[in-house]
């Protein structure tokens, strides 16, 4: 067999993920022995045992495991195909396909997914100088927490993103860089350290009394006696009250309050801003973006 319908893989995550088939059933719709019959049948059309099924309740055999892995992704990947179907034909918008009246005049809409405050000057450029464009597709921006980008892009939330190295992973995407910058230290404006004309990450790790503030990395804080960072306006108000300080880009000089230094480190590695589009995308509303984007940000 190979195969599986969507249906099949939808009960076999539930049953997979709660590991019991009437919590499964229940999330499902549906009554527990139909669910039951219907992953025994997936077994045996696969011919492989998935769940070890005693008393106690159910256990994923190793093929069931990779059954799992393999089938959120594609029920991922199926979802986002249709929300991003629906949106290039504007049946996401009022009135139905076509837009507000139906006749089938409305441009392609873009979902560009960005990190909230960041790349601010970059994203305007872009944005004007595209709207500039003959014809081009309406574009929405999806303002995204931290490292959120790539999780809009799988489940077609978004078309597009803006996404930063070394912080965001691009494994999977397509991409083209478009900005290269320096990082530096936001310190309180009062700190001694605020004077110096540049320091190194080593000084700023092992300040006395002002903590590194720590980011997410796919979801997951790296230890640490700093606050775990949320959003900009969190990291913007810990550092003006003296409780951390922060890496970030050069950048971030346009939301820089009064009560905020930023000095230049002289040994950080340089962000870079890319556009990231899956892969498969053969959307020519999105090519006119990225056409737009490699014009005036040429690498």
């Amino acid at each position: 067999m190979d195969t599986l319908e969507t249906r099949e893989l939808r009960y076999f995550v539930a049953v997979a993920e709660e590991l019991h088939f009437g919590r499964a059933a229940e999330r499902l719709g549906m009554a527990q022995p139909p669910l039951s019959r219907a992953v025994q049948q997936l077994e045996r059309r696969l011919g492989v045992r998935l769940l070890e099924r005693n008393r106690r309740g159910v256990r994923l055999t190793g093929a069931g495991e990779v059954l799992l892995h393999e089938g959120r992704a594609a029920l991922d990947a199926t979802a986002a195909a249709v929300r991003r179907t629906r949106r290039a034909g504007g049946a996401d918008r009022p009135g139905g396909p076509g837009g507000p009246d139906g006749s089938g005049a409305s441009r392609e809409r873009l979902v560009l997914a960005v990190k909230a405050a960041a790349a601010h000057e970059l994203l305007r450029a872009l944005l004007d100088a595209h709207a500039a464009e003959p014809g081009a597709a309406e574009v929405e921006v999806l303002l995204c927490g931290l490292c959120e980008q790539e999780e809009a892009l799988r489940d077609g939330r978004a078309d597009v993103a803006l996404m930063h190295t070394p912080w965001n992973s691009l494994a999977g995407f397509d991409s083209e860089p478009l900005v290269t910058e320096g990082q530096v230290a936001l310190l309180p404006a009062g700190h001694p350290l605020a004077a110096r004309a540049a320091l190194s990450l080593a000084e700023v790790r092992d300040v006395p009394g002002l903590p590194l503030a720590r980011w997410p990395a796919r979801g997951v804080f790296p230890p640490g006696p700093g606050p775990e960072i949320h959003h900009q306006t969190q990291l913007a108000q810990l550092v003006a009250l003296g409780r951390t300080v922060a890496v970030v880009p050069e950048s971030a000089r346009s939301w820089l309050w009064a009560e905020h230094a930023a000095v230049p480190l002289t040994d950080a590695p340089p962000v870079v801003t890319h556009l990231v589009w899956p892969a498969h995308s053969r959307s020519l509303a999105l090519a006119g973006l990225v056409g737009t984007a490699t014009r005036i940000f040429p690498a």
